[in-house]
């Protein structure tokens, strides 16, 4: 008899198990419902697999029940708070009180596949302040559910975390944001198609948010923190129109720069990239100004006085690589440099090409001198925002083109960045002798990724460095 009752115990367990699965599939369809009685008909069911994850001591059932019943309850405008209090214990390190259900076994993969890139076609563009108001600006217009906002209160550990899932992706790394008065801001890749945004504090804090036509704007207040007198709308003015940007064209007038693959000049193809990078950037907000607007000769020394006078907040030399004799065909790829003085032979090569237009200031021997005596500043910004570039350059190309080859960053002596009051880098866009590399260079297209990808870098350095 004992066995007997055992064995039926053995059955009813397997049996609940199968049921729960069910149940649990059943829950997730509702959820992907617009319908409000079917996300009813999943906060009930979840619930109730909630309640038995209890009785049958299943954290793993638990855990997901809890997911779907926050989610769900969310959706419903229901107070799910204690279960969100529950659920962050369960799952602190993953912020997780979002729902994100397993792709049913029935839908076609391919369809999954056109899904996935129709949510993560959205991509951002810039991240800015305007006073205690966060901009999170993307390319493309938001849609009616592509924000999906829920808190999480953990009572043991006194922490909020007021939480925002995107539909999109990212062109930086994650990444910590800064403002007074909050312990941590954090906007990271969540999964492929999502962006997730976490505020954290240890008390209470005012979340708000909308949705523009491509932006999302989120304001935060701690109450505990008398805030400074905000001017009107009207008067905000963008981080990004706060800051000037000095882009040089190297070479140009009778210094033609490099000469390479069928007659191409180094000084037509930077001017081109150039003003499209400019283009890209004042759209963006920025004041942007050329050392140079015309194919017209200036001195070395006096680009980095013109970016001077200007109060540039960065200045950025565009220049084209070149290398002869056999090497010509192989060498290929970007690489960007920051004043500091040279660390290698070949950094000390490329410095002599670029520098040998404009020998009137100073002498070979006068102006190592003058780089022997550099000290630390500006060199670590400068450092920074050559990555920054690098990496903004490399992401958009490897998104059209095959064999972009990264060649670094590097220290350098480039007397065109020498008396620079302001972060200041020089590229090399790629080899004008190399047949391929200089094909593209001169293709509108690739210049235009090229730019983008710039823009794209600035957008990260700023990001990184303004709000310390």
């Amino acid at each position: 008899m004992l066995r007997y009752l055992l064995f039926l115990c053995l059955c009813l367990s397997l049996s609940h198990a199968a049921d729960d699965k069910e149940v649990l599939k059943r829950a997730q369809g509702f959820m992907q419902s617009s319908n409000k009685s079917d996300k009813f008909r999943a906060y009930n069911d979840f619930k109730n697999l909630y309640l038995r994850a209890i009785m049958n001591e299943d954290e793993k059932l638990k855990a997901s029940a809890l997911r779907g019943i926050v989610k769900s309850g969310q959706a419903l405008h229901i107070d799910v708070s204690q279960y969100s209090s529950e659920l962050a214990e369960i799952d602190d390190s993953s912020y997780t009180s979002s729902y994100n259900p397993p792709t049913p076994k029935t839908i076609d993969a391919q369809k999954v596949n056109e899904k996935v890139k129709v949510q993560s076609s959205h991509k951002l563009k810039a991240v800015t302040w305007e006073e205690d108001r966060l901009v999170l600006k993307f390319d493309k217009k938001l849609t009616k559910n592509q924000v999906n906002y829920f808190t999480l209160h953990d009572s043991n550990k006194q922490q909020y975390r007021y939480v925002f899932d995107i539909h999109g992706s990212m062109l930086t790394r994650s990444q910590n944001l800064k403002k007074e008065g909050i312990d941590r801001i954090k906007l990271a890749q969540y999964n492929p198609n999502t962006l997730r945004l976490v505020i954290e504090h240890h008390h209470k804090i005012s979340v708000r948010f909308k949705k523009g036509e491509s932006e999302l704007f989120i304001n935060i207040t701690n109450p505990k923190i008398k805030s400074k007198s905000t001017p009107p709308p009207t008067a905000v003015k963008r981080v990004h129109r706060e800051k000037v940007i000095v882009i040089d064209a190297g070479h140009g007038g009778k210094d033609p720069g490099a000469v390479g693959y069928r007659g191409y000049r180094e000084k037509i193809i930077v001017q081109q990239i150039a003003e499209k990078l400019k283009k890209i950037l004042s759209t963006r907000g920025y004041k942007v100004y050329l050392t140079r607007e015309k194919d017209t000769f200036v001195k070395l020394s006096s680009r980095t006085k013109f970016a001077n006078a200007k109060n540039a907040d960065i200045f950025i030399s565009i220049h084209a690589n070149a290398i002869g004799g056999k090497n010509a065909k192989k060498v290929h790829g970007i690489e960007t440099y920051f004043l500091s003085t040279s660390r290698s032979a070949r950094a000390k090569k490329v410095a002599e090409l670029e520098n040998s237009a404009d020998l009137s200031d100073m002498n070979f021997y006068g102006k190592q001198s003058f780089l022997n005596t550099l000290n630390s500043h500006n060199i670590v910004a400068s450092n920074k925002l050559a990555i920054d570039l690098q990496q903004g350059m490399l992401s958009s190309l490897n998104k059209k083109y095959k064999n972009v080859k990264d060649m670094g960053v590097r220290e350098g002596p480039f007397w065109v960045l020498v008396g620079a009051q302001m972060p200041s880098v020089l590229i090399e866009v790629g080899f004008i002798t190399n047949p391929t590399e200089a094909r593209r260079l001169v293709q509108s297209k690739y210049q235009q990724s090229l730019a983008q990808g710039l823009a794209d870098g600035v957008e990260r350095y700023f990001i990184n460095s303004t709000r310390r």
